[in-house]
């Protein structure tokens, strides 16, 4: 019996209306248009409305989804969400979308990645499918960046944005699918991307309130270097897992955090920048929903199509990051 390839059945996507510019922003922190797109990339960024949570804007990406692959809620067997900002701690935002979605046969959890945390659901995903334990499954990541970001902060607030991606995933033609993942972690960079605030550690209280420590914060140069080395590395190795090179990728889909970190990948991969999803200028850094976010944008707008091979990879707070090869 040969073993089942699992693929994506349909991908959607969701922004929130409100859009924060980087004019705005300039009436905010000392900053200023021309600096932030030099350094990042980065022209504009959605900002979910007062009455918007994390679980929210999932939904919406996840109908979508669901009516691309032409499937209803109630046959989903597993809700994955891939998030750093749920609503709540507990319950998580996979069983408050489970309920909205009314998929009531589904298992549902958060897992926690950062912005590697939807590659780390897709494999998640394709490991219960292969071994047979379910047939359909829900990969969300979504993101209220806007709640745990600093404004006074000008070095963090100019990255950040809100929005959700969703993808279905279940078995698809033999030749098509996911073809392999390479995941890693190094817990001795976690203090370079963290929110020290709220958590067991140091609870919530006045002090930490008045510390500002429950926001983002970031060693933006390390996190940098970091994710310089780990881009083109993680890629690389998922292909050779994939017995694939360079010259096979017909799309690489990246984090979303700069653009400069894009442009290195595609240099080390010996790709032009036609290869490359991009549309960080208009969302910024919406962590674990960045990738499902070009994805569904891509096969939207038709810049990719059936067959073709694309390379998904990220990197995040953990730190973390992850790659994988998937045959449209």
């Amino acid at each position: 019996m040969s073993e089942i390839s699992v693929g994506i059945l349909g991908t959607g996507k969701y922004v929130p209306e409100r859009c924060l510019t980087n004019q705005d922003l300039e009436q905010m922190v000392d900053t200023n248009d021309e600096w932030i797109v030099s350094r990042t990339g980065i022209r504009e960024r959605r900002i979910a409305a007062e009455h918007e949570a994390t679980s929210d804007l999932a939904y919406e990406a996840s109908v979508r989804a669901l009516q691309r692959a032409g499937i209803t809620a109630d046959q989903l067997d597993l809700i994955i969400v891939a998030t750093v900002t749920p609503d709540m701690f507990f319950p998580s935002t996979a069983c408050l979308l489970q309920e909205r979605l009314g998929a009531k046969k589904a298992a549902a959890f958060d897992l926690s990645a950062a912005c590697s945390g939807f590659i780390y659901g897709l494999a998640n995903a394709t490991g219960f499918i292969k071994m047979g334990m379910y047939q359909k499954v829900l990969v969300v990541g979504a993101e209220c960046l806007s709640r745990i970001t600093d404004y006074t902060d000008r070095n963090t607030c100019i990255l950040f944005g809100d929005g959700a991606g969703a993808v279905v995933l279940g078995e698809v033609p033999e030749g098509r699918g996911f073809k392999s993942f390479e995941l890693g972690a190094d817990g001795s960079g976690g203090e370079l991307l963290r929110i020290p605030g709220g958590g067991s550690r140091l609870p919530s209280s006045e002090q930490t309130v008045a510390d500002r420590r429950h926001f983002l914060e970031m060693n933006g140069r390390d996190v940098f270097k970091f994710a310089v080395r780990v881009m083109g590395n993680s890629a690389e190795v998922a292909l050779s897992k994939a017995g694939l090179g360079t010259e096979d990728i017909d799309m690489l889909i990246p984090h979303q955090a700069n653009i400069r970190i894009i442009q290195s990948a595609l240099e080390r991969l010996h790709l032009s920048q036609d290869k490359a999803m991009i549309n960080l200028d208009r969302y910024g850094n919406v962590s674990a929903a960045s990738i499902p976010l070009a994805l569904a944008e891509a096969v939207e707008e038709g810049r990719v199509k059936e067959g073709d091979c694309l390379v998904l990879v990220g990197f995040g707070g953990g730190l973390t990051w992850g790659a994988s090869v998937l045959i449209l």
